[in-house]
């Protein structure tokens, strides 16, 4: 998040996480290596093949609001005559979501049904877009849960593969905490239940998001009932037990072992939870500073603190929660399975004083965007910009960074 330098890719987010901030703060105020198993080419298949999936029904791998406005509507337009005859035959586009480097996201109708889907059109003529293709792909191809984005189908060509996606209309996991006026521990649970139940079934699939963060936590629809959706799979890759060493991320939600470039697992996911959970709780980050040094040097550390509005109307119990997913030894952190099964999840935070959370969130992510106005852009940067509008990853941390760390 600091001002220094990193590897960017042309259309990466300058903003981060901060640009989240502002926005739910705005909303707020409106008052309402791993790089994956390359062998699963998208060139197997020939030139051309459209592989339905799963049934025409709702998900999400984009963005969490449907844009309405002309000029998004216009570049909806622009984009549209990139699209392959056969794909639109099915698909009527409607509005630009999302742009990176190797990818467009649109949100579309299918032409029978009329239901709403979000086509990812990603160029494989780059060596570097056929290996984030392929990568995403292999996972979205293997994923079957109601807490995880769904592939409905995909066609393939030459030079563009479109993958269709559910498409997630009720926001990011903060925009809900931050609208509902109300928002206590037993609300945090059922949250942070779902994002488990998804992460612990990608886990049993031998698969590491890496990039889990509030960002891609997005409701598949407005209703209180619905259900929260893992997203964005850009850095998601197979894993086996400590085989994983491409440090990537977003660096705010690394675990220590990424930052200290040693083998990794599944268990770097159980970090990043720990992390949302923090920031679910009390709208401000256990790991943040404006040099991206003294960030990962913090983290290493573990140095994180329970102090300041609402610290002190949290249960322990919740605190004791982030304590054992912020562990620093990825040995002893919990699995997504005990996590789920922890007494603070299991009860809903039953023991908690169920204090309204709400305006102690709020102001400290309305305080954070403030501080953030008066720096310079984020410098996070990614390996692949891949989804189109997950800003903030990096890859791969320069050599003088680590050494700094020590």
């Amino acid at each position: 998040m600091g001002c220094g330098n990193s590897k960017m890719l042309p259309e990466a987010s300058k903003k981060g996480y901060v640009s989240v901030v502002q926005s739910l703060v705005a909303f707020s105020k409106a008052n309402h290596d791993d790089g994956g198993p390359k062998k699963h080419s998208a060139k197997q298949r020939g030139p051309w093949f459209s592989t339905g999936v799963k049934n025409h029904q709702p998900l999400s791998n984009c963005q969490q609001q449907i844009p309405r406005d002309g000029r998004q509507r216009d570049k909806a337009a622009k984009y549209k005559d990139k699209f392959d005859p056969r794909v639109t035959a099915r698909y009527d586009i409607k509005a630009l979501i999302g742009r990176g480097s190797f990818s467009r996201v649109v949100r579309v109708e299918h032409r029978a049904t009329r239901q709403p889907f979000a086509i990812k059109m990603m160029e494989v003529e780059a060596p570097e877009g056929r290996e984030v293709c392929a990568s995403e792909l292999a996972v979205l191809q293997r994923v079957s849960h109601a807490n995880v984005i769904q592939l409905i189908e995909v066609f393939q060509l030459p030079q563009r593969v479109y993958m269709v996606l559910e498409l997630a209309t009720g926001g990011e996991l903060l925009d809900r905490v931050i609208s509902r006026g109300h928002f206590t521990e037993r609300d945090a649970t059922q949250a942070l239940r779902m994002v488990l139940a998804g992460v612990g079934y990608l886990h049993s699939l031998g698969i590491s998001h890496r990039d889990l963060k509030p960002e891609n936590l997005l409701y598949y629809h407005p209703g209180a009932d619905s259900r929260l959706l893992v997203t964005d799979f850009g850095l998601a890759t197979f894993c086996r037990t400590w085989c994983l060493r491409t440090t990537c991320g977003t660096p705010e939600y690394l675990a220590p072992e990424v930052i200290l470039r040693r083998t990794y697992s599944c268990a770097v996911d159980m970090w990043a939870v720990g992390v949302i959970a923090y920031i679910v709780l009390s709208g401000s980050m256990p790991f943040e500073d404006d040099s991206r040094t003294r960030l990962y040097r913090s983290i290493i550390r573990g140095k994180y603190s329970f102090n300041g509005d609402p610290w002190s109307s949290v249960s322990n119990l919740a605190k004791d929660f982030i304590q054992h997913l912020l562990a620093q030894d990825p040995a002893t952190r919990l699995t997504a399975d005990q996590a789920i099964h922890h007494p603070w999840v299991v009860t809903m935070a039953a023991s908690s004083s169920m204090r309204n959370l709400h305006r102690s969130i709020s102001q400290n992510l309305r305080q954070r965007a403030s501080r953030s106005s008066s720096r310079c852009p984020s410098t996070t940067a990614s390996s692949y910009d891949a989804n189109g509008v997950r800003p903030g990853r990096l890859m791969p941390l320069e050599k003088n960074q680590v050494q700094d760390l020590d």
